[in-house]
């Protein structure tokens, strides 16, 4: 990136199988909420937590991604994982992106599914030494997700804050199996990454 490099950075890390309008309102509200200066797309390659052939091949997420960030001067994607051919870990890509982007503050987006998760991650005490975590919550209670931020917070000594977004309770399984079902996805994702997922044929099968 030729870009003057900012001092708040968002990392936004995610399948995007296909990504869709709930990944973006996250990434919006963790710039707007946190004042990032901008907010990197993180596909994932090989993931330790999915199987390959689970899973759509990542350049073909990677195009998607660019299709519905290309709007927005704010985001940008980053494919450090999906073209690693090894499977990846949150942890070393986040020692990659401290070296290239000096003098900055990672702040990493995960949703409330992955913090339950969290601590059967590679090394999650690196990850939160490295990097301050934005937790999105997947429906308008807060109660419990507060309660588990503040447990992790304890176990790792970690920065980590709740990330109030719009609810969008689709997921990426939902509109995969929608278009496999023949059904309208509209208002789900962007007319633009639809219309890619047409043209490529993807997840009929």
């Amino acid at each position: 990136m030729n870009r003057k490099q900012p001092g708040r950075i968002g990392i936004m890390g995610g399948t995007f199988d296909p990504i869709h309008y709930g990944h973006l309102l996250i990434a919006q509200s963790a710039l707007e909420e946190f004042d990032l200066d901008q907010v990197i797309f993180l596909p994932t390659g090989r993931s330790p937590h999915k199987p390959a052939n689970q899973v759509t091949e990542p350049d073909i997420r990677c195009a998607m991604v660019r299709i519905a960030i290309q709007n927005n001067p704010a985001f940008s994607i980053s494919t450090l994982e999906a073209d690693n051919s090894e499977i990846n870990y949150t942890y070393l890509t986040l020692q990659k992106l401290t070296r290239i982007y000096h003098n900055t503050h990672l702040y990493f987006i995960m949703g409330e599914d992955s913090l339950d998760d969290f601590p059967m991650w590679k090394q999650p005490a690196d990850i939160c030494r490295i990097a301050s975590l934005l937790v999105a919550v997947r429906d308008d209670s807060t109660e419990g997700i507060v309660k588990k931020i503040s447990h992790t917070k304890e176990i790792y000594s970690a920065d980590m804050h709740l990330l109030h977004a719009p609810v969008f309770s689709v997921s990426s399984r939902d509109i995969r199996e929608r278009i496999r079902n023949q059904k309208n996805v509209r208002y789900m994702i962007q007319e633009e990454v639809e219309d890619f997922i047409r043209k490529h044929s993807l997840y009929m099968e």
